[in-house]
């Protein structure tokens, strides 16, 4: 990396997305980070990364003066894991990250996709048969089976309206009469854990919309009350955002940025792959996921993503 820098490609800012790290790989989603790959990766950032919180990237960006191979580390949403498995492993490798919670999932709630994709994986039998609710029928002996199964319904369901995909999973759950678990995501608890070790927390809105989907006054409340909410957690200012979903002009647009913006947080990110560089909308910075699960993949993908600079929504 460090040559990579002295090529000219120095000033970047890699932001690194993750949701979840397993304590044990998942059959369903194999390509999830679980515990081991998660410390390779952490270690392999700490050898050839200035890797450092994200609010500190944001003011280098600022001012100009950001650090050669710089990156920063966030997870989305307030999965429990985050606290149980990730924040161990970033404290062994004294790496910060930024934590960005929805707050409605807390102490005990679920997010809806959660909701689908354990009501598939718990459900008895080789057939998930939802074709009443107008869902379809899918085949589900093998794992690969309702894999398929959880990314059709997926599919189905995300960009419905907020409501309307809320009423489509409680279907499902009169069909499929499973019982679910109740500890996916943090408590209040775990996250002034994770503040009082150092890491940063950053809003996420309060239930997870597609904000794009809302109405300017739903949407604002949404930012609104998730940062406040936030803020009596931790007994501190909440000032980075992420956007749901995180896509430019699909999932948040020009409106989201200026209430984002109007709020006094500090900066944003979505999910557009790139580096953030001076020249970024430090209220749509670019993240992208590694995926590759080799040392020498993760690496080329760092090095591929330092080429790109990222989509925006033009204001």
């Amino acid at each position: 990396m460090k040559l990579l820098s002295s090529a000219g490609l120095g000033n970047r800012l890699s932001i690194l997305i993750y949701h979840r790290v397993l304590s044990q790989p998942d059959p369903l989603f194999p390509e999830e980070v679980d515990v081991t790959t998660f410390d390779w990766q952490m270690a392999l950032l700490a050898a050839n990364f200035t890797v450092m919180p994200l609010s500190d990237a944001v003011r280098c960006l600022r001012q100009g003066d950001l650090p050669a191979c710089a990156a920063s580390i966030t997870f989305d949403d307030g999965y429990a894991d985050n606290a149980e498995v990730a924040l161990p492993i970033l404290q062994k490798h004294r790496i910060p990250a930024t934590f960005f919670v929805s707050t409605r999932f807390l102490n005990g709630g679920r997010m809806w996709n959660d909701t689908v994709i354990e009501l598939v994986r718990r459900s008895p039998g080789e057939t998930l048969d939802l074709s009443k609710i107008n869902l379809g029928k899918y085949p589900s002996a093998t794992s690969i089976q309702r894999r398929e199964a959880v990314f059709s319904l997926l599919k189905q369901l995300k960009y419905l309206p907020l409501q309307d995909r809320l009423l489509q999973v409680e279907e499902i759950r009169t069909v499929l009469p499973v019982v679910l678990p109740d500890n996916l995501m943090m408590t209040s608890d775990q996250v002034r854990q994770l503040h009082g070790a150092g890491m940063e927390i950053g809003g996420h809105t309060v239930n997870h919309p597609i904000l794009a989907r809302l109405g300017e006054a739903e949407a604002y409340d949404e930012i609104t009350a998730g940062k406040e909410a936030l803020e009596s957690i931790i007994n501190a200012p909440v000032r980075l955002f992420a956007y749901p979903n995180g896509k430019p002009d699909q999932d948040y647009l020009a409106q989201h940025v200026r209430i984002v913006r109007e709020l006094g947080f500090d900066a944003a990110v979505s999910t557009a792959p790139g580096v953030a560089t001076k020249k970024s909308d430090l209220f749509q910075l670019p993240r992208f996921t590694p995926w590759d699960r080799t040392r020498a993949g993760f690496m080329l993908r760092m090095a591929q993503n330092m080429l790109r600079t990222g989509q925006i929504v033009r204001m």
